[in-house]
């Protein structure tokens, strides 16, 4: 859904391109994924970024904690002191997708929120130097995504985009 909206236009070259890393974890606590968090990040931080063993992203699925979104919006807390913790300030940032996201000031169902929902939570761990390519080859458009994908979803409607979401995701519904 992400690729074929277009809703990152850098999601197709780095998924073509083999340089997501993509891990489910089997945490069943806070600290379980702390942990788990902590691995990646050193993981993410330390991979190249050309080669064979490239890795410029990863999505660190996690189906069995923060279920709850109050609860995964207490964690990313804790993963933004982690990252500091381990002086990866300015490094790795993390986008947040979760089934219940949730715009401050939204409505639960409002078509806005699906920009960030996903099938089960995660955390997308980016790293910040690929981001500032990005941003050096269209830092207009950069800034635009947020608005641009918003806008796009209120135009498509929510039936369409709930649609569209039962297609790519199976059955599993992300209200």
């Amino acid at each position: 859904m992400v690729i074929g909206l277009n809703l990152c236009p850098f999601a197709g070259r780095v998924f073509h391109g083999n340089l997501i890393r993509f891990v489910v974890s089997d945490a069943a606590d806070h600290e379980d994924l702390r942990s788990d968090l902590a691995s990646e990040l050193t993981l993410l931080a330390t991979a190249p970024l050309a080669g064979p063993t490239a890795i410029e992203t990863t999505v660190l699925i996690h189906p069995n904690v923060l279920e709850r979104f109050d609860d995964y919006c207490y964690f990313l807390d804790v993963a933004k002191s982690l990252i500091r913790a381990r002086g990866l300030r300015g490094v790795i940032q993390i986008a947040s997708f979760h089934p219940r996201f949730q715009f401050d000031g939204a409505e639960s169902g409002a078509v806005e929120n699906y920009t960030n929902r996903s099938p089960y939570p995660m955390l997308h761990l980016l790293r910040e130097q690929s981001i500032t390519a990005a941003a050096a080859t269209s830092p207009d458009e950069l800034i635009e995504i947020p608005k641009r994908n918003i806008a796009k979803l209120r135009l498509m409607g929510l039936d369409k985009v709930l649609e569209l979401q039962r297609s790519t995701n199976g059955t599993h519904d992300a209200v």
